[in-house]
């Protein structure tokens, strides 16, 4: 029952997003001045939304790796020392990317 309303309530919420009344609703603007207003708003939702994939996958790849190396970790004690600094290279190296999303999207919204 309570998946069926999820459901429903984002299947509304998608319609009225995807509404074109709601860009109907808008007053006539000056065309340079909305055209900026438009691309700053744009280059702002690129660099939001490439920071939250960024983090997304981050999040996921370092969650792996570490059930992974205490996975194997768990089966064969002994390679504890031969799995830790590979593991502990691997996160670092995922880190760095999710980092250079993070210095990309200032530099996107310097541009605004």
């Amino acid at each position: 029952m309570l998946r069926r309303i999820g459901t429903v309530m984002t299947m509304a919420g998608m319609a009225i997003l995807a509404s074109p009344l709601l860009a109907m609703a808008q007053e006539a603007a000056g065309a340079a001045g909305s055209a900026a207003a438009l691309r700053g708003g744009l280059i702002a939702l690129a660099a939001n939304i490439g920071i939250g994939i960024a983090a997304f996958g981050s999040a996921l790849a370092q969650g792996r790796m570490a059930a992974a190396a205490m996975e194997s970790i768990g089966r064969n004690p002994n390679s504890a020392g031969q799995i830790f600094t590979p593991m502990i290279i691997g996160l670092a190296f995922i880190e760095a990317l999710t980092l250079y999303a993070l210095v990309i999207a200032f530099f996107l919204q310097a541009k605004i």
